[in-house]
Parts: C-alpha cells; sequence; structure tokens
C-alpha cells in the first residue's frame, strides 16, 4: 500500500493517487480466450449439474462452458442471457462461493471449483463488448405495464415484457438506472462504467421508457398507476435503514453504509473522499463487509467489523470475510453498540457490550469496551418502508414488514405483482431479484393475453 497521511478525523486524500487506482482496480481481472479455455475444459459438464441446481436465475452452466470451450463465447453469452439478462454483474458480484462454485462436482473432489462465475463474465463481456444483441421485440401487444423502481428486479421484469411486445415505463426515483449494482455494490467489484453499459444494453431492446427522479407517494400513486396502466411491477427495494439503537448515534461521522458506498461509487475522484482514520462498522452482511474494505482502500488505518453474533452466523460468506481479512480489516464477534461517545458533536469512540447466547437468546453481558473510532458506520440490515403503498386505494398485505406476494409474484393487489428485496423472501442478491422480476413478467404477458387464469 501507498504512503498514508494519518491525522484524526475524517479527512479527503489520504493516498496517492497510484494508491487508490491500483486499490479500486478489478477485483478478480477478467480471463483472456487462452484461460477461458483452459478453464472451460475442467468442466466434467455432468449430467444431472449441481451447478445448476444452485443457480437461483437456472442457467444451464454445463451447456455455456461447453460453448466457450468450442469458441463459441457468444453463444455461451445468449445462454446465460436467456436466463438472467443481468449475468455480466451476476458474474462480478454473485456470491458463487456459496451456490454455483460451492456444488461443482471439481468443489467437492479437490477443493478447486470450476471458475464459473469468471467463465460467466468472459462470455457476457464478449457479448456486450461486441455490441451483440439477442433478443428483438415481440410485435407491439399494445398493452402497457409500469415498473416502480429500476433495480435488477425492475429492469430484468421490463426487458421480458418488452421482449413480448408490450410498452413498459419505468419509474425511478435516483438519477441513474441500475438499483444497488449502480448504487450499492463494492466499487472495486464493478470498476469503470459496467453497471451503466448493462444498463444500456438492457435498454437497447426497446420499448422501454425510463423516467427518474420519480417518487412513490410523492409524484404519483399505485392506485393512479394501477389505473392507468394493464399491470404494475413493484421492485422498490428496500429505502429504510436500521438504527443502531445505542445512545449518541446522531453524533457527526456516524453514517449509514448504504448511503456511503452509494457516494463513493458515484464520485469521479476517490481522492476528494472523506474517510476516517479508525473506523468501526457495525454489522454482519455483505454491506459491512464493503463498506469496511472500501474504508481501508480510501486509506483508513484501522478498519474494525464489529457483530453482535458468532462468525457462524454472519450474512457474508466465509470467501467475504477472508477478503476482509486479507485488505487488513479486523472482524470482532460477540459486541453489541451501547453508545457513540462524541467529543465537541463529532464521534471519538464507540463502547461496545460484550455478547452471549443463553437458552438460544442473545443477551447483552454487561461487560463493555471501548473502540476508538472517528467515523462509525451502519451496516445493520435495510428495511422495507410501506408507507408509500397504502397511500390510496387497494391495500397490499404485507408479512414480516414486506409485500405478501404468490408463487408467480402477484401481490393481494389486482393487476399488481412485485419482486426483489421488497418482497417476503428477497433475500438480498442480485441473481435472486432478477429471477423474480423475469417470473413475474411471464406471469403478467400470460395474464395480459388471457392465458393466465383469473387473478383477483
Amino acid at each position: 500500500m501507498a504512503e498514508r497521511r494519518y491525522e484524526d478525523g475524517i479527512v479527503a486524500g489520504r493516498l496517492s493517487p497510484e494508491a487508490y487506482a491500483l486499490n479500486f482496480a478489478d477485483l478478480h481481472p477478467a480471463l483472456d480466450q487462452h484461460e477461458a479455455h483452459v478453464e472451460a475444459d475442467r468442466c466434467y459438464f455432468c449430467y444431472d449439474a449441481p451447478c445448476m441446481q444452485a443457480c437461483p436465475t437456472s442457467i444451464d452452466i454445463p451447456l455455456f462452458i461447453r460453448q466457450i470451450a468450442t469458441g463459441n463465447p457468444l453463444g455461451a453469452a445468449k445462454t446465460i442471457f436467456d436466463q438472467n439478462i443481468f449475468g455480466g454483474m451476476c458474474a462480478r458480484v454473485c456470491p458463487v462461493e456459496t451456490l454455483c462454485e460451492e456444488a461443482c462436482v471439481r468443489e467437492h473432489a479437490e477443493g478447486k471449483p470450476v471458475q464459473i462465475g469468471r467463465l460467466q463474465r468472459y462470455a457476457t463481456d464478449t457479448a456486450v463488448a461486441r455490441g451483440k444483441q439477442f433478443y428483438t421485440r415481440a410485435a407491439p401487444t399494445g398493452k402497457r405495464v409500469a415498473i416502480i423502481g429500476a433495480g435488477p428486479a425492475g429492469l430484468a421484469c421490463a426487458h421480458r415484457l418488452a421482449m413480448h411486445g408490450h410498452d413498459v415505463t419505468v419509474y425511478d426515483a435516483k438519477p441513474k438506472a441500475g438499483g444497488l449494482n449502480e448504487y450499492g455494490i463494492a466499487a472495486y467489484k464493478a470498476p469503470g462504467k459496467f453497471a451503466q453499459a448493462e444498463v444500456e444494453y438492457i435498454l437497447s431492446i426497446g420499448g422501454i421508457t425510463v423516467e427518474h427522479g420519480k417518487v412513490l407517494g410523492r409524484d404519483f400513486t399505485l392506485a393512479g398507476l394501477a389505473a392507468g396502466y394493464d399491470a404494475v411491477f413493484l421492485g422498490l427495494g428496500l429505502s429504510g435503514v436500521n438504527a443502531l439503537r445505542a445512545e449518541g448515534e446522531e453524533a457527526e461521522g456516524v453514517e449509514n453504509a448504504v448511503d456511503y458506498i452509494a457516494t463513493l461509487r458515484q464520485a469521479e475522484d476517490l481522492s476528494q473522499l472523506p474517510v476516517g482514520r479508525r473506523v468501526v462498522v457495525i454489522g454482519g452482511g455483505m454491506t459491512a463487509i464493503d463498506v469496511a474494505v472500501q474504508a481501508r482502500l480510501l486509506g483508513a488505518e484501522e478498519v474494525t467489523i464489529c457483530y453482535r453474533r458468532g462468525p457462524e452466523h454472519m450474512n457474508a460468506s466465509e470467501w467475504e470475510q477472508e477478503l476482509a481479512a486479507a485488505k487488513g480489516v479486523t472482524i470482532r464477534h460477540w459486541l453489541q453498540p451501547k453508545r457513540v461517545i462524541a467529543e465537541g458533536g463529532r464521534a471519538a469512540g464507540i463502547e461496545m457490550e460484550y455478547t452471549a447466547m443463553v437458552d438460544g437468546r442473545l443477551i447483552g453481558t454487561g461487560e463493555t469496551v471501548i473502540l476508538r473510532a472517528d467515523q462509525v458506520f451502519k451496516a445493520i440490515g435495510q428495511t422495507f418502508e410501506p408507507t408509500v403503498l397504502n397511500g390510496s386505494g387497494e391495500a397490499i398485505a404485507l408479512e414480516n414488514g414486506r409485500i405478501r406476494v404468490d408463487a408467480e409474484g402477484r401481490t393481494t393487489m389486482p393487476k399488481v405483482w412485485a419482486g426483489g428485496d421488497c418482497i417476503l423472501g428477497g433475500d438480498d442478491l442480485t441473481v435472486s431479484a432478477t429471477a423474480q422480476g423475469r417470473d413475474a413478467a411471464e406471469s403478467i404477458h400470460r395474464t395480459l393475453m388471457g392465458e393466465g387464469g383469473h387473478h383477483g
């Protein structure tokens, strides 16, 4: 790592320009043609393909790997995109180590799976680089569908509906489409402008209009959309951030990890992005790892993740935890925040309480430790804010704070489907949101064309 400037407080420009470029370079460099062929040759092309069973979008993995092996990367890309139009981003951000690659027969035989994620990237990058479009729009149906949210669920739904010949309008609150792919993923996983290039590739099928800066409940209502369109799809994601419930959390320097990552992803010059000298991250999921690693890469001297349970309970995969450790992040377990210690209104430390499991319940032990910190990130999960839904007209049933849907993605409100993180069972993965958007689009298509039976 290049030189650092270790002053206290949250300051910008801790590293040299070269160090930022190096630190935020591609985490997994792309395979070249030779490497891709060598890797593809390791696949056993299993007839029962456990990797395929493990993929939330059910990509025919042995088929696309065989296509790469036989020198047909564009054919491989089509096999991937047929099931997952976000195949390029998923190749970069999917936790393959707990999905397809974990299921790989070679992983069980020799502890070294076929690098399915990197092969998927090789194929999809080839197609996008050559501007190769595999899908054309069907004849216009005259049906209009509104989609709220231009994240993976919303755009996967939009693409599939456009393919079927429907006209789609996507409403999104942000100035750019892409949702978490654009605003929420660690910069070193999708460097450059990849997320936007992928969005443009998906939208280029035609028939999809994206309206930016449009917020449900402020600029339009759900009842209004349902009345004006033939169907509505909700891909709202999660907009609320859970509170620490710790004394003093309003101190300067206590930030939402999600907002910070979004700022970082939109920053043109990382040397202008302030970061603390001693950073504490509260949480145990992917967002906690992403913000902690990036704080280190921005030049923070000490970064500590504190999680209230044990390592086996962390949502972040073992691979992600190892990545954090390799980048110099300390992960401490069985600690929960008690109070933020502020000096002159700014965070100077955080008092953590040790926790323990007693009779299956997590309790605070009363014993505490103080960690010095000039920046504290909250990465303890996001919540769905349902207030925007039921301002007018039909109510949509919720369960455990998320939207309840049936097996096809239908909500309890006629003409309205939903998918992604806002639904019950949404799991914070681009790949799952894509599958739910795609499947809801097929259900909407069947219903609009009179094939889906009565919905009411």
